[in-house]
């Protein structure tokens, strides 16, 4: 008797599965789903992106996936992508609800809340600080520079030597969001600064890791003591860290003349007042958490890969320093402004970024209503993922799909051009909050060191491997750099 009631049980459960993960009415194809599981174990965990890149081939530039019970959609290539996130763009705007990061964050901020009245008032709000970031006497370009001479004499003593990169710029990019959200930086032996890049170390390795993909699958799993609670935990801390800075502005805030991000936030919540308003101390707990967390890793891993690629393309790096070295003359150091006069390098750092993948399947979207892609019908609530890198590899896109070239962003006069298909931010009206800034970090750090050393691959070091190691953020395998003072030669 109980084995009958078991085998009922079990066979409604599958029962109601399959009646739940049935493809709606012209719903993208794609791999049938397994029970409970959904298309989870046709995927290798550790790095997705060949398995989406077979399916496609297989299933079209447009397919489906499920995750457990939960239909996703998955978009590769230029085409796909610019009629979902640019011209259906509002139709594609929202953020995957019941998913581990959506409850990291409690649904605030702007990088993973709902499309809403409220995250466009923050992104706007966000774009528009900094963009005009006279904060104090620092520019944002100021705040940048002032971390690139500590960098500078960093490796100065490094001179002849080799040297690990990796936290010396996981370190650099914290610092500068520091400045810009808390109004200060730290040393880089500082408990503070360490504890931090670990915690974000620790986050960031989770919520790629197969707990979360788990948690995602199978709710349930969510009220049990698993490894992923540690995660939680972790955020409260950095909820906790922000809270202590905002309560430390509130109490030496000057209105109206702000320091930092906190400040002005601070100052746009008195203009708003209470009540109603959408600008509240939780939701800026939030963004300073998300800020920080996504300024750093992007930024450090880009400029890793930069390296990686300079120290392994010597003749595309001497070819940089030349460039630098005529634009600048004898001047004490570079400005933002130099990139127009800077083609080569200009190309040389879109072709880091586009290398680099950094973000491969970007922020998940979610459809706001039910929509059209392709053809196919995309009913509202669908789970949308970008797969960037079928768009910044695409074949028919770019003159070096798979080699590291600058000419892939060079026209025939050698003028710098940036091809439809660049898009490691995203497109459209969610696409990546930080651009202007990562922009101006990596040109001003790239160029500021390259005219400075010269970096070579170690003679030790055996063969560059330039395989990424996949994560929420990709990153390339840990390498040892040679680290050269340039003796610079002005007119």
């Amino acid at each position: 008797m109980l084995g009958t009631l078991i085998l009922l049980w079990v066979g409604f459960w599958l029962l109601l599965f399959l009646f739940r993960t049935r493809r709606p009415k012209n719903f993208p194809p794609g791999p049938w789903p397994v029970p409970i599981f959904g298309n989870l174990l046709q995927l290798n965990l550790a790095n997705p992106i060949k398995d989406l890149g077979k399916l496609s081939e297989r299933y079209g530039k447009v397919f489906s996936l499920y995750f457990g019970e939960r239909p996703a959609v998955v978009l590769n290539g230029l085409q796909a992508m610019k009629e979902a996130m640019v011209i259906r763009a509002v139709d594609f705007a929202g953020r995957p609800l019941g998913m581990m990061v959506t409850h990291l964050g409690d649904g605030k901020g702007i990088v993973m809340a709902d499309y809403s009245p409220s995250w466009k008032e923050h992104r706007r709000f966000a774009l528009m600080t900094l963009r005009n970031f006279g904060l104090g006497k620092k520019s944002l370009e100021d705040r940048i520079l002032e971390e690139i001479s500590y960098v500078t004499t960093l490796l100065e003593r490094s001179d002849g030597k080799s040297i690990n990169p990796q936290i010396l710029f996981h370190k650099a990019a914290s610092n500068i969001i520091c400045s810009i959200l808390f109004g200060n930086r730290y040393e880089h032996d500082d408990e503070f600064l360490q504890r931090l890049l670990k915690i974000f170390r620790e986050i960031t390795t989770m919520v790629n890791g197969p707990w979360t993909m788990l948690y995602d699958t199978l709710p349930f799993l969510k009220y049990f003591q698993l490894p992923f609670k540690k995660t939680f935990e972790n955020m409260e801390i950095l909820k906790k860290i922000a809270a202590d800075q905002i309560a430390q502005h509130k109490s030496t805030q000057v209105p109206e003349e702000p320091r930092d991000f906190i400040d002005c936030y601070l100052d746009e919540m008195e203009k708003r007042g209470e009540g109603f308003s959408l600008f509240n101390e939780s939701q800026l707990i939030i963004l300073c958490v998300e800020l920080h967390i996504a300024g750093t890793d992007t930024i450090s891993n880009t400029l890793l890969t930069a390296y990686l690629y300079l120290t392994t393309h010597p003749d595309v790096q001497a070819r940089c320093q030349q460039e630098i070295d005529a634009v600048l003359g004898d001047r004490a150091h570079a400005s933002f402004e130099d990139r127009h006069k800077m083609p080569y390098v200009q190309a040389m750092i879109h072709e880091v970024q586009r290398m680099a993948n950094i973000i491969p399947l970007s922020v998940f979207h979610r459809t706001t209503k039910d929509t059209q892609l392709m053809g196919y019908n995309i009913p509202k609530g669908t789970l949308i993922i970008q797969n960037l890198t079928s768009v910044l590899y695409e074949e028919s896109q770019w003159k070096f799909p798979h080699d590291f070239n600058p000419s892939n962003f060079l026209n025939e006069q050698g003028e710098f051009v940036k091809p439809e298909a660049f898009m490691p931010f995203s497109a459209g009206p969610r696409m990546c909050l930080g651009e202007g800034l990562a922009r101006m970090e990596l040109f001003l750090f790239l160029v500021t060191l390259l005219r400075r050393f010269q970096f070579v691959w170690p003679e030790d070091a055996g063969l560059p491997d330039y395989t990424p190691v996949f994560g929420v953020t990709v990153s390339p395998k840990p390498y040892s750099m040679g680290v050269r003072l340039r003796c610079l030669q002005t007119e």
